[in-house]
């Protein structure tokens, strides 16, 4: 997943990429959501100054992330086949739910890990 707009709206953060090439200062990528899917693209080392720290450094990194998950934020815009939900920690708001809930386009690729006591079911026929 990448970290950083790097030039909108082809390569903006939280797009997801398949990487094929990996180099000493450059990723072969090809973009796998959004309107420019199937694209190759070149991803570069950027600097990377950290602003949490009393004194100031650069380093060179890669603006990627590996990427198991993703935040309810980042997958907001993408569609997925197959979403699973843990609401055994509150969402920060409804609306966060309504868009995890959405990124699917059919229900039973929703998967709800509930807290203990309540089904996915039942949690499912409340949003609706």
């Amino acid at each position: 997943m990448l970290l950083r707009n790097l030039s909108p709206p082809k390569l903006c953060n939280g797009t997801r990429l398949r990487i094929t090439d990996l180099q000493k200062n450059l990723i072969e990528a090809q973009i796998m959501t959004g309107f420019a899917k199937g694209e190759s693209v070149f991803i570069p080392r950027i600097p990377i100054i950290p602003s949490d720290y009393p004194f100031q450094f650069k380093r060179m990194q890669f603006p990627v992330k590996v990427c198991f998950a993703m935040t309810i934020n980042k997958s907001q815009g993408q569609t997925l086949k197959i979403a699973g939900i843990d609401v055994r920690e509150d969402c920060f708001s409804h609306g966060q739910f309504y868009v995890a809930c959405s990124i699917v386009s059919m229900p039973t690729n929703l998967v709800i890990l509930a807290p203990t006591g309540k089904t996915s079911t039942v949690v499912y026929r409340e949003i609706l």
